[in-house]
Formats: C-alpha cells, structure tokens, sequence
C-alpha cells in the first residue's frame, strides 16, 4: 500500500477524509491543508499562497524550514535519531541546557531539563516546586492559558473550550486577577486578591508555587506591568513561595529580548521554554535556579523522548540564527511597524470597533469591541474579519476569553515588504468585515 503524497489531494478532498479519521474534539480553524512552506509564506495543497502572521501559533521565530535548521535536521538524522537520554546521552542535549542556563534572566546559577511539550515543562515545574517545598497550592492567574493536560488545564483561567467537562481538576490549584488596565483591573486589584486568596481560601505556608506568562498569550497578549511581576517577586520571597513563568508563547525572542521576564528585571525561580525553541520539533525545557533543581530527587524527572536529539539538533540552529540574523531586533522593528498600521486603522475605518492594540516587541494583537465599549467583546467581527484575511491570503488566529482579539506571531525573518503586504491585506479584510 502506497503511503506517499497525494498528488491530487486538494482542500476540499482532505477536509472530507479529515472529518471521517479525525475527531470533531480537534481544532480546523482554517480548512488549509499545507503543501510547502518558507520563511513568513505558507502554500496550501491547491497552490493558493498565504502570509504566515501565526507561524504555527508562536512557534516560527525563525520562521518555516530555514535552511540552517533543516540542514542540521538533515545531519543529525544520518547520525542518530534517538537513544533516550537516560540511556546514551549526547552533546546536544548538555548544549541546548548550557545555553539556556546562561539566557534565561538572572544572575543566579541555572539548570535545565528538556522535554517534548510546553505543558509537559508546565507540569515538571509545578511537581518539582511542590516536591521541593512540601506544599500543596499552586496560584495561576485569571485568563492565563497553561496546556491542555489535566494539571495544566486546571491551571489555565480559561473555563471554554479547555476545561468544559473535563472536572474535577486537581486540587490545591487557586486563581488570582491578572492586571489588565484595558480592562479596569489595576497592578493593585491583582495583587491584593492573591492576599485574599491567602486571607481566605489557603494559607502562604501552603502555597508550593505561583505560576505566571508575563504576557497572556490566549488570555489575550496581555502584559503584565513590570510593578505587578515585582510585586509578585516579594510576595513569593516573603512567604517562601516558587516563581514559575511560563514563557512558552512569549520566550524565543518574540518580545525583542530572549524572554520578557528580562524586560520586568525579574528573576524567576523556574521559567518554562517551548514552541519557537526548535522552530517546529517537538521539545521544551525546564530552567530553574540550580540549587532547586537538584533538590529534585534522582529518577524523579525525565522523559522517553524529551530533549530528543534532532530536536535539540534544530534548537541549536536556532540560537545561531536569532544571533547571527539580529532576530531580537527585527521583533522590535516588526511590533513598531504592525503597531503603527493597527493603530491607523484604530483611529480610521476601525474606530469604535478596534477597542485596544497591545504591542510588547514583536508580540501584537488588537481588541475588537462594541461601540467603542471595552465591556462589549465583539468576537464576531473579529471571526468575520480572520475568514476575510484568509480569502485574500492571510493567516491569523483569535485570543482572548471571547476570542475578540486578533494576534500577530509573524515569523521574525520576514522581510518589511511582506510584512507591509500583509498589514495591507488585513487593512483590507478589516473594512471589507466592517462593511458586510
């Protein structure tokens, strides 16, 4: 039976087999099927080409099948393609951690242990933070997205479409307000109602660990404001509590530094890496401070495939790549041009619609709402708007607790000319929108 490419596989086609092999529980957002794909261009099985403004949902920083990467994918898989790294273990992996340790924010020694997924990482730091401490509570935050598995859904403050049905969670896990000045809730507000939940639901002594993104990636690419993550900091120092930040989306060089928590000056105690690490492999890590991560007890941590070596093959290149291509700054350059476009339109053709734009480097997303009103989500413009970008070439995603926003994880080798071809089209798929 021959297992090979379908040269006469179209769209429609697919979708037909996918809705028959598949179940209905898996997102399809857009009904593309991919066919190649390079740099900030995506090509669907029909020959139709789109812009890439999502690569992969913030896995692309250097963006699809960079030559460098798929040349180290190449080498790596001549040589071996994997042993588990308890078993024979291999350079790669110690240089990925190496690395990390150094870039992660701080100044304070750090180790590192690689796994396959973000909520894999999510899940380690919460175990080895309760281990470590001999607490129970964890504290997440209102609107955070943390993975789909059962912990990680637990602590995700997100209720539709991760946590429908899938009670109960696991327990001891508390949930705090994130700041979101947009919407009325200060660095104040959140900070005070993590000492209500000490006031009210379960002591500080009790708590192992809060978990935090320094900017919400579903939550709606809200930033957390430098005062809140410091005072966060205190909190967690005064009443001996771990530091987790989850910097899956925000981490990689997206914000225009290699993790936004440097942006805050804030060292975490464990900060959690995945989707742009390997630009597409499977693979993430855990760093934490070193004194920490060796109070883990031995054969308490590892993973089958975690840190598998073409995927650690490919972390590299990208660390290569962010450096020698000036990555960090493009981000800052691509945020600056998208936020100049996005607020244009906010103040044209968007106004009373585009309620916010949030910008932190090259981490972008706009805010749709009802007659300028930022109680009033308006999640159905922004669908409208997304099946327009799309017609005309463009690929995007929502965020936010009613999917009313529209982001942008555009893949930082894109040229500015693309870029702007891109801003065009969704110039022009926001006022055909608006229009039907």
């Amino acid at each position: 039976m021959d297992h090979g490419k379908n040269e006469f596989a179209s769209n429609e086609s697919l979708k037909a087999r996918r809705d028959e092999a598949c179940p209905v529980g898996l997102p399809s957002k857009s009904g593309i099927y991919a066919a190649r794909a390079q740099g900030a261009e995506l090509w669907d099985v029909d020959g139709k080409r789109y812009i890439d403004f999502i690569g992969g949902i913030g896995v692309l920083n250097v963006g699809h099948s960079h030559p460098k990467v798929v040349e180290a994918i190449k080498n790596q898989a001549d040589d071996f393609l994997h042993t588990a790294f308890g078993i024979a273990q291999y350079e790669s992996y110690v240089e990925v951690c190496e690395i990390l340790n150094r870039l992660t924010p701080g100044d304070t020694p750090k180790k590192t242990a690689l796994f396959n997924s973000g909520a894999e990482a999510v899940e380690n730091s919460v175990k080895f933070a309760r281990q470590i401490t001999g607490r129970p509570g964890v504290i997440a935050f209102a609107g955070a997205f943390h993975g789909r598995t059962l912990l990680a859904t637990t602590l995700t403050g997100k209720s539709k479409p991760y946590k429908v049905g899938f009670g109960p969670y696991v327990p001891a896990i508390f949930h705090a307000e994130y700041p979101d000045a947009y919407h009325g809730v200060s660095v104040e507000e959140a900070l005070a109602s993590v000492d209500h939940i000490f006031k009210t639901t379960i002591r500080p002594e009790e708590v192992a660990a809060m978990i935090v993104e320094p900017v919400q990636g579903e939550g709606g690419f809200n930033p957390a404001p430098k005062a809140f993550l410091e005072g966060l900091r205190k909190k967690c120092d005064e009443h001996g509590i771990l530091m987790i930040a989850d910097e899956i989306q925000s981490g990689m060089g997206r914000t225009g530094k290699y993790f936004a928590f440097e942006k805050a000056g804030v060292e975490p105690d464990f900060i959690c890496v995945a989707k742009s690490i390997a630009a597409g492999l499977p693979l993430s890590a855990l760093t934490g401070k070193a004194e920490l991560m060796d109070k883990v007890l031995a054969g308490s941590m590892g993973s089958t495939y975690g840190g598998n070596p073409v995927a650690c093959a490919a972390a590299l290149a990208v660390f290569n790549i962010i450096e020698e291509e000036g990555l960090l700054a493009r981000a800052e350059s691509i945020g600056a041009q998208t936020e100049k476009r996005w607020k244009e339109l906010q103040s044209g053709i968007g106004k009373g619609v585009i309620g916010d734009v949030r910008r932190v480097g090259g981490m972008m997303a706009l805010e749709f709402v009802k007659d300028g009103d930022a109680t009033k989500p308006n999640g159905e413009i922004a669908a409208k708007i997304l099946v327009e970008a799309r017609a005309r070439g463009l690929i995007m995603t929502t965020a936010g607790a009613y999917a009313q926003c529209l982001r942008s994880l555009v893949p930082l080798v894109i040229s500015d000319d693309m870029l702007n071809e891109g801003l065009d089209i969704f110039a022009d798929a926001t006022e055909a929108a608006l229009k039907s």
